[in-house]
């Protein structure tokens, strides 16, 4: 057991912050997780704050933590085509082109093809056709 009861512990750095995930055993011998994020003030001086959750709340807690983590890729993305509908909506009242992307039915179709600078051609004959000839 490593200094002040941790068995794990990995850290998460970004710009002005980081993050600590340690899993630690208290003196009861009950396992928990330990989040820290430290972050950077004026000078050298650093905020930290840290949140507990023990082993028999994980499931809840991560639960919770993935419904959110949903509801924001949904929120995400229903965001994104109402950018994308304004944009449209506008470049119509201005009179330009309008370019979509290709759906994933498109993208999926042309996956089998391996793309280079050279031009490719794709045979259409069937095995029946080939041994006719």
């Amino acid at each position: 057991m490593g200094a002040r009861g941790e068995l794990y512990t990995t850290q998460v750095v970004l710009e002005n912050r980081s993050y600590f995930f340690n899993v630690k055993e208290n003196r009861n011998g009950d396992i928990f997780l330990q989040i820290v994020e430290s972050k950077t003030r004026v000078g050298e001086d650093y905020d930290r704050r840290a949140i507990i959750v023990f082993s028999d709340d994980m499931k809840k807690f991560f639960s919770g933590l993935d419904s959110s983590l949903s509801f924001i890729e949904k929120e995400k993305k229903e965001r994104a085509k109402i950018a994308s509908e304004r944009k449209a909506a506008k470049a119509l009242a201005e009179g330009k082109k309008i370019y979509k992307k290709r759906s994933t039915e498109q993208n999926n179709k042309t996956k089998d093809v391996k793309k280079t600078s050279k031009v490719h051609v794709v045979s259409k004959r069937t095995k029946t056709n080939e041994e006719t000839y």
